[in-house]
């Protein structure tokens, strides 16, 4: 009995040797085990984000042929999650009216549609302070269309905005003091249901960011008329007063920039928007 318990226990003293044997070998495949095993960054902590966008705004946040979803806002947002290997960006999808209400119910962390900052929104949201694009807004009207040249021009009109747009809140806030005068229509499809809308007479005129018209009309059926309603800053939108979210927002603002230092910035808006509406800045 005791010779049979000796037989045992040395033939698992054989293979434990013949493990660790095997165990070197290996390390002297792949280098030390240790290292093989943990990634070199293990240590660090990558948090994810959620990123909120739309999928109907041609050329800044759609689906393309073949499903996939790109644009400008989101290739660019690509390239920040490259310059931030402490964060992991990933996108979800929802109609832009949805956007800031689920900023505010933590369902996502940030917005990405080509938001504009204005008072309205800073009183309930934060945003970045480098700013990665920039333009001005007119109104839009059909292509034969001379009649209109300013918001009193719209006095009784139909005028065609997204919901929660910074173009409605323009009209909205020209309501206020002129005993709603507009007739605001929100906007219930995609954005390239515009010119339908308008060239068609269902809505006189629209509100729109100087490099939408060329995205939305290649075939030229409207124009842009009157001076500038107001110009702005286009960031990204965080939750107010949140210091995680604030972390986040100076991160991507050092990333911005060196995405503009490094020419990227420019040339995906040449790329998606047709024009670099990068360079200037509100101040």
């Amino acid at each position: 009995m005791k010779k049979s318990i000796s037989l045992v226990i040395a033939s698992l003293l054989t293979l434990a040797i013949a493990g660790c044997g095997n165990s070197s070998t290996n390390s002297s495949k792949n280098g030390n085990v240790a290292d093989a095993a943990t990634p070199a960054n293990a240590s660090e902590k990558v948090t994810k984000i959620i990123v909120g966008t739309g999928t109907a705004f041609p050329k800044v946040c759609f689906i393309d042929e073949n499903g996939k979803l790109t644009g400008f806002d989101v290739e660019l947002l690509k390239e920040i999650d490259k310059q931030l290997p402490e964060y992991e960006f990933e996108f979800q999808t929802m109609d832009f009216s949805n956007l800031l209400l689920s900023l505010e119910t933590k369902k996502i962390d940030l917005v990405a549609h080509v938001m504009e900052k204005n008072p309205e929104r800073e009183l309930k949201y934060s945003f970045n302070k480098e700013a990665y694009a920039h333009w001005r807004n007119r109104i839009v009207v059909a292509k034969d269309n001379d009649s209109i040249q300013s918001l009193d021009d719209l006095k009784g009109k139909k005028v065609l905005v997204g919901a929660t747009s910074a173009q409605a809140q323009i009209l909205e806030n020209y309501n206020k003091e002129h005993d709603n005068a507009i007739n605001i229509v929100y906007q219930n499809g995609a954005a390239n249901d515009t010119v339908a809308q308008i060239s068609t007479g269902r809505v006189d005129a629209t509100l729109a960011a100087d490099f939408v018209l060329p995205i939305i009309d290649p075939q030229s059926q409207l124009k842009a008329s009157g001076d500038e309603l107001s110009s702005a800053d286009i960031l990204y939108v965080f939750r107010k007063d949140d210091a995680d979210s604030q972390k986040l927002s100076d991160a991507i603002d050092s990333a911005i920039k060196e995405l503009k230092t490094n020419g990227t910035l420019g040339k995906l808006s040449t790329e998606w928007l047709g024009a670099d509406v990068t360079a200037d800045s509100v101040k």
